[in-house]
């Protein structure tokens, strides 16, 4: 009888612990279930071996930002160049344009004739006076004065032609980046008839001559 108790006390447990497992598997199934189901899908990685610029983007990129296009197009080896062009045409601006208004001023305290306004003696050597000379200086600083302004307003154009190139590279080459090429690039040379219908005279109606053929 106690044999008989304890057997079905075993089993009783037995069941408890199989309900427990089948409900703890059933939780961990629906928590699978609700992770999957919240879990963001990822985008595929471009494949940047096939991608092409967007001639547009590119454009605007350029536009917008001095050497944009070019990293967009992923030519880094033209910034130094883009760079290069906007730092020197700045650094040529401004030292002409500080040339410009020292030489002004100097011509202008010269035409002045006033003893306390002498900003022209610094462009003199050490000693050096232009008694007697005045009229030369004039002439020299009107000269110098005209010539610094011209190269300063030279600078900014070629300034903004500097900026104009880039935006057209930026384009250019965005838009033959999708251009074909044939790896057999070749010229060559053959004889070849012309067709000239000058004369009646079916005889005369061809030429011999030479042509190019490009292949690309």
């Amino acid at each position: 009888m106690l044999l008989a108790t304890g057997f079905g006390t075993v089993r009783a447990q037995e069941e408890v612990v199989l309900e427990h497992d089948s409900l703890s598997q059933a939780i961990n199934n629906e928590v699978s279930v609700l992770v999957d189901s919240a879990r963001i899908p990822t985008k595929p990685l471009k494949d940047m071996s096939t991608w092409h610029p967007d001639p547009k983007r590119a454009l605007w990129l350029a536009l917008v930002i001095p050497g944009g296009g070019q990293i967009y197009n992923r030519k880094y080896w033209k910034l130094p160049l883009v760079y290069g062009g906007f730092i020197g045409c700045l650094y040529a601006m401004n030292w002409n344009n500080t040339m410009y208004k020292d030489y002004s001023q100097a011509y202008i305290d010269i035409m002045d004739n006033d003893p306390g306004t002498q900003s022209y003696n610094q462009f003199l050597h050490n000693g050096a006076t232009i008694n007697g000379q005045e009229e030369r200086y004039k002439k020299l600083f009107k000269q110098r004065k005209d010539r610094y302004r011209r190269w300063r307003d030279m600078s900014f154009f070629v300034l903004v032609g500097v900026y104009a190139l880039s935006v057209i590279d930026a384009y250019v080459d965005a838009e033959l980046s999708v251009f074909d090429i044939s790896k057999d690039l070749s010229l060559s040379i053959e004889p070849t008839i012309l067709d000239t219908h000058t004369s009646r005279n079916p005889l005369n109606t061809g030429a011999v001559g030479v042509q190019c053929n490009i292949k690309f």
